[in-house]
């Protein structure tokens, strides 16, 4: 009796003429493994050439244009969010810091004057020393 080679589970599950075409596929997959070396820039590239000249160099111009006005718009808005921000903190910030220390000096203010004169005074506005004020009489 001749030895048996042993057959793999694709040989048992597809006929002798299936199995051949399933090894001519995957040599032709691993073909093509081999052709997709290149990359990505390169694809691109290679893609340009099915546009006319004056396609291809009407899109350069766009992409150019639109890259240097780019540019331009990031410089000036830096620019002017460096002006903005420096004249704020110059003109704005001294006076917000002065009325708030204005502010809380009336504050320490009335505080004292409601210690001294009693809790009433502060709610009437009244004049410190000013005799408080009879309820019904206007």
């Amino acid at each position: 009796m001749a030895a048996a080679m042993p057959l793999s589970p694709e040989d048992l599950l597809l006929p002798k003429s299936a199995a051949g075409k399933a090894e001519e596929l995957e040599e032709e997959v691993e073909d093509d493994d081999d052709e997709l070396d290149e990359t990505l820039a390169e694809r691109l590239w290679g893609l340009t050439e099915m546009f006319p000249e004056s396609v291809r160099s009407a899109a350069g111009a766009t992409f150019g244009v639109s890259l240097s006005v780019a540019q331009k718009m990031y410089r000036f808005s830096r620019a002017a969010l460096w002006i903005g921000t420096t004249s704020f903190m110059i003109l704005v910030l001294p006076v917000v810091f002065e009325t708030e220390k204005l502010q809380m000096e009336q504050q320490q203010q009335m505080q004292q004057r409601q210690i001294l004169l009693g809790p009433n005074t502060g709610l009437s506005g009244g004049m410190p020393g000013a005799l408080p004020s009879l309820p019904g009489k206007i």
